[in-house]
């Protein structure tokens, strides 16, 4: 155990490194109209401008998470910190597609590197109920940080530029280097080596899945690409002796009830959290600060949650807990699928935000700790990247199934609707998820 000023500081390191990264994340869908006006982006280059950030971020997880448990978690931290960084700095000074996208791209890496060691970080750092109570608090950052950012991006956007959003990272890397260099632990890591096939093996598969859904040329041959390189992946990692992402986290039925649930939970989330902004902005006539402002019903509700599930998962365990999140967010979802114009905003959006926010807060901490459950130590950095992994690659393609189900129809509206109806399908088959898989396998234990 640590003392209290060490908890204090190193969970301000892991914390706020992970807001970092939901902030960028999140930040683009409140400033999508300004993006788009700004760099004269179209629909599809625009889904890009996020899903450019969400691959390289998924493709990257298992070699980060890896290369923490190889090299040093602060070492590797501070490596990331730098792309990180320097991304942001780059996105900020984008004049054109495709030096925002590639950017992106750049920034995801470090972000890959982030992600899965502050995860590692806090399961080395934390054991009994600190560990716990830790876990609730990263868990509950991945629903408040994507929705303050949602509010941060339209306050940077209409007030100043969103161009802000980027630059602030700058500085906030710079601090939390001088922070880990102070007081994160300088460990040498394990012995072994990088599984460099895996890593360009998983990266080119889950680039061609997505680009199979959102691309406007050559889908099915990406498909059978996607195909091939997944399935030579899992070979590989059944077959090397160093793999970055173990087969053994797959024997745990808690685990992959997690691993499904929140690939499937986060599909839905940011393809919603995507979509609904443009919707107030261009059908509704807010501007881009109201929108954040209007995601005010979610964010509030899902901060007072989150802050109330490490007491909340005692009284009633993980798996009820997130099960009774997720139905939350389904019945808020499908809610909102019958939006109209003649809705007004507090009982098409606002009343139906507020049950996604309870529903969101009582779901991504016991997802978290569902995916990291009884792993071994020397797993901890594969384990959170496959965690992260099924965060950002579910995310990515979620979004890349609502943003085309949305572009089927020629009317606006309907097509927000037919999308939020998807997303409430995928929430649906999370729901499934946990009762079946992650319930029986916590009682199992």
């Amino acid at each position: 155990m640590t003392n209290k000023k060490r908890f204090d500081w190193i969970l301000l390191i892991i914390l706020f490194s992970y807001f970092m990264i939901l902030l960028d994340n999140s930040i683009i869908f409140t400033g999508t109209v300004k993006i788009a006006q700004d760099l004269n982006l179209n629909q599809q280059t625009l889904s890009w401008v996020s899903s450019a950030y969400s691959l390289t971020f998924g493709g990257f997880l298992l070699l980060g998470g890896r290369a923490g448990d190889l090299f040093g978690r602060r070492r590797v931290f501070e490596i990331g910190l730098v792309i990180f960084g320097l991304g942001s700095l780059i996105v900020g000074l984008a004049v054109n597609a495709p030096m925002i996208i590639a950017a992106r791209a750049f920034q995801g890496i470090g972000s890959a590197i982030l992600a899965p060691t502050t995860l590692a970080i806090l399961m080395d750092t934390y054991t009994g109920p600190a560990r716990v109570r830790a876990i609730a608090y990263y868990g509950a950052m991945a629903g408040i940080g994507a929705s303050v950012s949602l509010v941060i991006g339209g306050v940077f956007a209409s007030l100043l530029t969103w161009r802000v959003g980027f630059f602030i990272n700058v500085p906030i890397s710079i601090w939390m280097f001088t922070l880990a260099i102070r007081y994160l632990k300088a460990d040498q890591g394990q012995t072994g080596r990088l599984d460099w096939v895996g890593t360009i093996t998983s990266l080119i598969g889950m680039s061609a899945l997505v680009y199979s859904i959102v691309g406007t040329w050559m889908q099915v041959p990406a498909l059978i690409l996607a195909i091939v390189m997944l399935g030579i992946f899992v070979l590989q990692e059944h077959r090397t002796a160093q793999p970055i992402m173990p087969l053994r986290l797959f024997a745990d039925r808690e685990r992959v009830g997690a691993y499904i649930g929140r690939f499937l939970y986060l599909g839905s989330m940011l393809g919603f959290w995507f979509i609904t902004p443009q919707l107030m902005q261009n059908q509704l006539g807010f501007s881009a600060l109201m929108a954040g402002v209007a995601f005010f019903p979610l964010t509030i509700v899902n901060f007072i949650i989150a802050l109330q599930v490490a007491r909340l998962t005692a009284k009633w365990g993980n798996g009820g807990l997130l099960v009774t999140g997720i139905a939350l967010t389904l019945i808020g979802m499908f809610w909102m699928s019958f939006f109209t114009v003649t809705t007004d905003y507090w009982l098409g959006i606002a009343a139906p935000m507020v049950a996604i926010g309870i529903g969101q807060g009582l779901s991504l901490s016991p997802f978290t700790a569902a995916g990291v459950s009884h792993t071994k130590g020397t797993d901890a950095g594969a384990a959170s990247g496959v965690v992260n992994v099924m965060h950002q690659l579910g995310g990515s393609v979620g979004l890349s199934i609502l943003v085309a189900v949305q572009g089927l129809s020629n009317k606006p509206l309907v097509g927000f609707r037919q999308a939020i109806l998807t997303g409430s399908g995928l929430l649906l088959l999370a729901l499934l998820a946990a009762i079946f898989l992650i319930v029986p396998g916590e009682k199992r234990h």
